[in-house]
């Protein structure tokens, strides 16, 4: 009969000396790697190699774990010693649905772990017969060689603590004769927990950095996260600014319920922000229904920065062009975006209060990229740039100048450019 192992299976209370020198260095070979901050990729290796050099006969094994990600509800990595490599492996939100998912060895342990249970694991001899192979996952690994199977699950905090991942599910499988060892299981039962915590504490580093990346950028999150945390400590750098803004947002939100200009703002700011990715533009904050992005000139060529950030300008707008058409298709409500271009010197880091800080770009050159935005609707156009940007880029055969112009607060009339009307 197929058998589900004991929490307590691999308390260990005797073992031979020889193995007791295993666990204990691989023991610290886990705290230590997790002290290093080693990332779980790595330390999945590192374990599954150690396995092997001490003789277990690991063909495959697999790791799991959750995380907080705006796209991907969990991350892990399959090792293979026959391909001599460790693939990567991400989840979406909506895989938890799946039927392969739901019919896996993972999903039960979960499951089992969520209904109390205390580090479940189970086992299967794939090669005793059918019924050690009840999850259709296990029937293929014995078709391709597997004779044993075992996977535990380890949770992270009582109460499965998500800002930290909720804990960490593993398997491994064998492709010898006989499957492992006792001493294989002792092994991998009395060593797991050790490679967890350093697993935690990776699990703690990377969603960090992604709620950071998420929320404020990933220049900006990169920086908090290497500790630019001090209320004004901001440094002056040389940017390219890109502004775009709604046209008539508000009348909008008037006639439309809330659910559906959650899902206009969520599909507008998608083609403005996939327009800047690929070209280094970097999202810093969305300010109701407009965004604000920068592009830095303090490294690399000046001209070919501005010239991306332009680009990013002309795609967004395409885009828009096409999301208006398909949303117009199916009845829903349809906006302008105008977008703005400016360069010049800003403040970038912590301003706000001691308990409650933004990481974020002040200064003139930010006030007057807004106001040339605003511009737009009046010279019935949907990008303006300014001459600073213009002599930045060295000029650009796209653009025309439109003359110059009174921008609100700002004392002299600027000279704006755009390209041409359509």
């Amino acid at each position: 009969m197929p058998q589900t192992v004991p929490s307590d299976r691999f308390r260990v209370e005797a073992f031979d000396s020889a193995l007791g020198r295993r666990i204990i260095d691989t023991h610290i070979w886990a705290v230590r790697e997790g002290l290093r901050g080693t990332n779980a990729e790595t330390l999945f290796d590192g374990y599954c190699q150690r396995l092997i050099a001490d003789g277990a006969p690991l063909w495959r094994a697999q790791m799991a774990m959750e995380t907080l990600h705006p796209q991907w509800s969990g991350y892990g990595f399959t090792w293979r010693r026959d391909l001599n490599a460790i693939n990567p492996l991400q989840f979406a939100h909506d895989d938890g649905a799946d039927p392969i998912w739901v019919s896996s060895p993972f999903y039960q342990l979960i499951e089992r772990a969520r209904a109390g249970e205390v580090e479940p694991s189970l086992r299967r001899r794939l090669e005793e017969g059918p019924d050690q192979r009840d999850f259709p996952a296990l029937t293929e690994f014995h078709a391709m060689g597997a004779t044993d199977y075992f996977c535990q699950l380890h949770m992270f905090g009582e109460a499965g603590d998500r800002s930290q991942g909720s804990g960490v599910v593993y398997s491994f499988a064998s492709d010898r004769a006989g499957g492992f060892s006792e001493n294989d299981l002792i092994y991998v039962g009395a060593t797991l927990p050790a490679l967890s915590l350093a697993m935690k504490a990776d699990a703690g580093h990377v969603i960090a950095s992604g709620l950071l990346g998420t929320y404020l950028g990933e220049d900006a999150g990169r920086r908090v996260h290497a500790g630019a945390v001090q209320r004004g400590s901001v440094s002056s750098i040389h940017a390219a600014l890109w502004y775009a803004d709604i046209r008539g947002f508000t009348a909008t939100s008037d006639i439309a319920p809330g659910a559906a200009i959650v899902d206009l703002l969520n599909d507008v700011f998608e083609a403005l922000t996939a327009a800047l990715r690929g070209r280094g533009g970097q999202v810093m904050k969305f300010i109701g229904d407009a965004l604000l992005a920068t592009f830095s000139l303090e490294d690399g060529d000046v001209a070919e920065t501005c010239r991306r950030a332009l680009d990013a300008a002309i795609e967004a707008s395409a885009s828009l062009d096409v999301l208006n058409a398909a949303r117009a298709d199916k009845g829903l409500p349809v906006v302008w975006v105008d977008i703005a271009l400016h360069v010049g010197e800003v403040l970038y880091g912590n301003v706000g209060a001691t308990d409650r800080l933004d990481f974020t770009v002040i200064g003139p050159a930010v006030n007057e990229v807004t106001r040339i935005e605003a511009l737009c609707e009046p010279l019935a156009r949907r990008v303006l740039v300014s001459a600073e940007f213009v002599a930045a880029m060295k000029g650009d055969a796209r653009l025309e100048t439109l003359g110059r112009h009174a921008l609100r607060g700002v004392r002299e009339a600027k000279e704006v450019f755009s390209l041409p009307a359509r």
